[in-house]
């Protein structure tokens, strides 16, 4: 029973700890898998309330599953303890596995965040596995980039009708069109070329480049 008592206070203490360094670290690329609604804490509850860490273990790498496994292990007889020593206990395990994840992708962890802090279009990816249907996603990307390059493209284009009035006109139109040139390349970059995970591109040639050297060593 002691020992059961002071594992409950490591386990506060560990919780505690984490979430007062979260809130003075600068929000450094905020994830879907580090929030408390994300798809890696929804299937540590499920574990837990199951008792079964197998569909976990995923989320982490070979060489982090006996440490998981412990933290697992650990969890199940807190929890039973009573209600808040489960709360307790679960959000240790929480923490435990997203950090080890994240650090498993060399993704920085800076504690679990609220579910507000999941962007709407990774709602929407989720919703669209859920039901089996891409149609809501792809409208809800395609009409944010349609709103963006044509937002781009009028400013470019009103500024172009000035270029010629004098050098501040001429740098504003410049700028203008710097924007709008590399956030159409951009755009078309990201959606024709292989995205690892945490949204980092593959390594490799662009597919377009890929292509052309394909045609190049054909036509040899």
């Amino acid at each position: 029973m002691t020992a059961r008592l002071n594992l409950i206070g490591k386990i506060l203490i560990i919780t505690s700890s984490i979430f007062t360094l979260s809130c003075f670290i600068p929000d450094i690329a905020r994830a879907h898998c580090d929030t408390l609604e994300g798809p890696v804490v929804k299937e540590a509850r499920a574990a837990l309330e199951k008792g079964d860490i197998t569909p976990v273990l995923k989320w982490v790498k070979k060489e982090n599953e006996g440490e998981i496994k412990e933290a697992f292990m650990k969890t199940l007889a807190v929890r039973k303890q009573g209600k808040e020593a489960k709360e307790l206990a679960d959000m240790y395990f929480f923490e435990t596995l997203v950090r080890i994840h994240r650090t498993g992708e060399g993704a920085p962890y800076t504690g679990l965040k609220p579910s507000e802090a999941i962007e709407p279009v990774i709602v929407e990816s989720d919703r669209a596995l859920e039901s089996d249907s891409s149609d809501n996603l792809v409208k809800h990307v395609t009409d944010a980039v349609a709103k963006g390059i044509r937002e781009n493209f009028a400013h470019a284009k009103e500024t172009q009708k000035h270029a010629d009035d004098n050098v501040g006109a001429g740098r504003e139109y410049v700028e203008a069109y710097v924007v709008f040139t590399h956030y159409v390349e951009r755009l078309y970059n990201d959606a024709t070329a292989k995205v690892g995970h945490h949204g980092k591109a593959e390594a490799g040639e662009h597919p377009e480049e890929k292509e052309k050297s394909e045609k190049e060593q054909h036509a040899h």
